[in-house]
Order: structure tokens, then C-alpha cells, then sequence
């Protein structure tokens, strides 16, 4: 299926999801990674992305705020075609100054935290709010402070990157999305990076997101978080999903023999 001949999607509105994929495919050259792939995520919901490195779980994430074009397929946030739109005559790819403004509703927070070197914590979050929103510096700069504060790095706000551990890193570039007020969030491996003494720190931040209603689709081997934060898990394969359901359905009792082949490795064998 192509963009060109995907079904409109409903319009946003009362019980309208906040993301609807249809059909995604992406190609590299001769390798097909994402092999037509559906999934619908409702406002608030939290859904964990499982699979083994090469499934495709991060080339999807991509293509939902499209830093990468899917091949065919569409995706919807909010009711709005990401990376296209409708005429009279077909669909047309957006401009990237147009992408750029769909994508303000959509924060991603990737592995490694990219954060500015040579500006204070403060500053990095203060960027994008003056620079894309055009919010005058001192609204910014007291949202920023609160942002902070919410993830326990207000003692932190004149510090530099270089003088944080990678976790609080890690923090400060969740902060940094949610100043765009983001409708969506998008996680793709947030703790992979990190030690492991300092992945308590980012799930605890992100655990306090999804009580507070945030829409959030994350990619993560971090098994016990998806049990505890997942409203549904999403086994991925190969670049198609193989099963989807509640963390207790797919983490406790798989359907497919891959799902817990992959589970097998993390949960010592302790899946039905």
C-alpha cells in the first residue's frame, strides 16, 4: 500500500487516537526493515515496542515523526497526515519548513542525549520554545525552570553538560522535548546508553510522564518497566509485529514462539 492510495483517516475528535499507522513500509537499498506496519496508540495510552535489535523498532519510531519517509503506508498524530497532504489531484509531500512544524507536537528523546555543549542546562531547554515557538525569553525561561524541576534537576539549571552524569543528561533532554508541549512523545531506547546504576533515574522520570496522561510510545529492552508503565506491549520481528497486547498477555503468556524465544533471554525462561 501506498501513501497515494491510503483511506483518509477520521478526523481528531472526542475517542479519535492520537496515532494511527497504517501500512508502513521502509526499504534501505535491498533490505526491506519495516514490512507493513499497523498500530493505533489512543491519547494517553503508554505502549512499549519490544523486539530484537534489527526488527525495526526504531525505523518505525522514525517514520511516525518522519526524520524517516516511509515507502508506502501512512501515519496520522492527531488526526493530521504526517509528511503529506491531500489535493484535488492526490498527495504531495510537505515542504520541510512544514514537516518541521508538524513535528512540534511530536517530542523524541533518542540514545544518545545531543544535547548543546557549549549552553547551560537552562538554555538548552529554552532553545527550541524561543527559537520554533517564538515564546518571549522569560515565559520560556520559567517554563524551562519548572521543567526541570518536575525531573529533579532544578539544582542543575546553570550547570553544563559535560558537568552531568549521563543520566541526568538524559533528563535534561526529556525536559527539553516536553518545552515544546508535545501531544506525542516518542522514546526510542532512552537507558541504553546510560550505566546501569543511572537507568533507575530516566524509567522513575519517565514513570511519572505516563501518570500524568502523556501519550508515549517507547522502544525499550527494559522488560520490567514495560510490565509496571505499559498500557500494551508490541512484540516486533523482522520488520512486521508479531503480537500485541496487555504486559501481562504478551510478557506472561506469548502466543508466538519468537516472543518468548526474545522474553526467554530476559525473564530466564519464565513465560508459558
Amino acid at each position: 500500500m501506498s501513501v497515494l492510495s491510503e483511506r483518509p483517516a477520521a478526523a481528531a475528535g472526542p475517542g479519535a487516537p492520537m496515532v494511527a499507522a497504517r501500512g508502513v513500509r521502509k526499504r534501505f537499498g535491498h533490505l526491506e526493515v519495516l514490512k507493513g506496519i499497523d498500530l493505533t496508540v489512543d491519547p494517553g495510552e503508554v505502549v512499549v515496542l519490544l523486539g530484537p535489535s534489527g526488527s525495526g523498532k526504531s525505523t518505525f519510531l522514525r517514520c511516525l515523526n518522519h526524520l524517516e519517509v516511509p515507502d508506502g503506508g501512512s501515519v496520522h498524530v492527531g488526526g493530521d497526515l504526517i509528511g503529506f497532504r491531500r489535493t484535488r489531484t492526490g498527495v504531495r509531500h510537505l515542504t520541510p519548513r512544514e514537516v518541521t512544524r508538524q513535528r512540534r507536537d511530536i517530542g523524541m528523546v533518542f540514545q544518545h542525549f545531543n544535547l548543546f555543549p557549549h549552553q547551560t542546562v537552562l538554555e538548552n531547554v529554552v532553545e527550541a520554545p524561543c527559537g520554533v515557538l517564538r515564546e518571549p525569553r522569560g515565559e520560556a525561561r520559567a517554563r524551562a525552570a519548572a521543567l526541570l524541576e518536575r525531573v529533579g534537576l532544578a539544582d542543575k539549571a546553570g550547570a553544563y553538560p559535560r558537568q552531568l552524569s549521563g543520566g541526568q543528561q538524559q533528563r535534561v533532554a526529556i525536559a527539553r522535548a516536553l518545552a515544546m508541549r508535545p501531544k506525542l512523545m516518542l522514546f526510542d531506547e532512552p537507558t541504553s546508553a546510560l550505566d546501569p546504576e543511572l537507568v533507575g533515574e530516566v524509567l522513575a522520570t519517565m514513570r511519572d510522564l505516563a501518570r500524568d496522561g502523556l501519550t508515549m510510545i517507547v522502544v525499550t529492552h527494559e522488560i520490567q518497566f514495560a510490565r509496571e508503565v505499559a498500557d500494551r506491549v508490541v512484540f516486533m520481528d523482522a520488520g512486521r509485529v508479531l503480537e500485541s497486547g496487555t504486559p501481562a498477555e504478551v510478557l506472561d503468556r506469548p502466543r508466538e514462539p519468537r516472543t518468548r524465544e526474545f522474553l526467554g533471554r530476559f525473564l530466564g525462561g519464565r513465560t508459558e
